[in-house]
């Protein structure tokens, strides 16, 4: 969900990497709701220029089609190699749909970028801010509102995890996702999970899905194709989630008050929004009017 209240579909966000623009190409008209061109992890040092080349017109080539968003990831912005990043991206001409930025460690990077941005004219450009360092979990409710440009967190375990020295598993990283899901929710943006690493187990996969679900993820990243249907099924509301929500909105509008009891129980704003971003988000999947 965007500040606006506009519903753009990130329930799922499948990384490819930057010298690989087939798979980008063929990504667009997959099962993902957005496709991220990886210009960090996802290539090998002596390859970045060459990566950077290739990835940044494919991000603007229309004849790709429009299935699914796109973005792509720079490398951190504290880095050359994450300037000249920036600098292609701007010099190219055209306004990129989504940057995600790795790395970030304060909101002054993420300010950094937009007026960067700003001064480029590129009103249209969207920030993802990957919050994957201690300092970045530390300043999380800062650096999830230093710009209105900004419209997604996503949470990095894996370099989080490293830096910890502990485990990837669920319970290891619980405090850290309750402090993205915190500043996620503060600053009105969508969140999206940790991929999960093996992609041969799905039964793995939607117990991870669900469990950042119903913590407050809006959506999961993938590293493989084969993740998005359940992904997108777990990140969908069901039937029963939409049956109630109907009810919820219902009862509200027949009130005159900011509260509105339903089955003897008090509904009030915070659950009126969740279920009217459920109901949003149902009519973006399905094209259907509730």
């Amino acid at each position: 969900m965007t500040n606006t209240g506009i519903p753009i579909l990130r329930r799922s966000l499948l990384f490819t990497p930057g010298l690989r623009t087939d798979r980008f190409a063929k990504a667009l008209s997959g099962d993902a709701d957005m496709v991220c061109i990886d210009l960090e992890d996802g290539v090998a040092p002596d390859f970045k220029t060459e990566a950077r080349n290739k990835a940044i017109p494919s991000l603007h080539d229309a004849a790709l089609g429009e299935t699914a968003s796109r973005a792509i990831r720079i490398n951190p912005i504290r880095t050359r190699e994450g300037m000249r990043d920036m600098l292609t991206l701007i010099d190219f001409g055209a306004a990129p749909p989504a940057i995600a930025l790795p790395k970030i460690e304060s909101p002054e990077e993420v300010r950094w970028v937009a007026e960067m941005l700003d001064e480029a004219c590129y009103e249209t450009t969207h920030l993802m801010v990957i919050i994957e360092t201690s300092r970045a979990l530390e300043a999380a409710l800062e650096i999830a509102a230093a710009s209105s440009r900004t419209d997604t967190l996503l949470f990095g375990g894996a370099d989080l995890s490293a830096e910890f020295g502990s485990s990837l598993d669920w319970e290891a990283l619980h405090y850290a996702r309750g402090r993205a899901v915190h500043a996620a929710s503060s600053a009105g943006l969508d969140l999206i999970d940790v991929p999960s690493l093996d992609i041969n187990d799905n039964d793995g996969l939607r117990r991870e899905a669900r469990l950042a679900q119903r913590m407050g993820f809006t959506g999961k990243a993938a590293i493989h194709p084969v993740q998005l249907p359940t992904i997108n099924d777990v990140f969908s509301p069901d039937a029963e989630t939409i049956a109630f929500a109907k009810r919820v909105l219902a009862a509200y509008a027949e009130s005159n008050a900011g509260v509105a009891l339903l089955d003897g129980k008090v509904v009030e704003i915070p659950v009126v929004r969740a279920m009217q971003r459920a109901i949003a988000i149902h009519q973006k999947i399905s094209g259907e009017t509730v």
